[in-house]
């Protein structure tokens, strides 16, 4: 018994003018809108848009925040800041919490007059 195969044809998810389109409004408007608006045009869902604006390379992530609204600040870039207030290399405070972190930052920038 012969089988026979096809050979199958791959077709595209987005076309070249779908591509143009997204690239064109996106980098006019780079905002997590823009990405939901043209999901909700092509029928596609917000992470397809993404993901193709991330391959071809003009997608710009949005910068993460916390709940209130405030940039996200890194323990380690908290200990960075406490070296330099200090003078004094202080790695291992990595490990204590970020609210004690935090706390200390203040109290010595209270203390410490500030350089610029």
């Amino acid at each position: 018994m012969a089988t026979t195969t096809q050979a199958s044809v791959r077709v595209p998810n987005y076309t070249d003018a779908m591509v143009a389109r997204l690239v064109g409004e996106y980098t006019s408007t780079p905002t997590r809108a823009t990405v939901d608006a043209l999901a909700n045009e092509m029928g596609k869902n917000p992470r397809s848009i993404i993901a193709k604006l991330v391959r071809e390379g003009v997608y710009q992530a949005q910068e993460r925040t916390t709940k209130s609204g405030a940039p996200i600040v890194r323990k380690a870039e908290l200990v960075a800041e406490i070296s330099s207030l200090t003078g004094a290399s202080v790695d291992s405070l990595v490990k204590a919490s970020k609210a004690d972190l935090e706390r200390l930052v203040a109290a010595l920038n209270a203390v410490v007059p500030s350089v610029s």
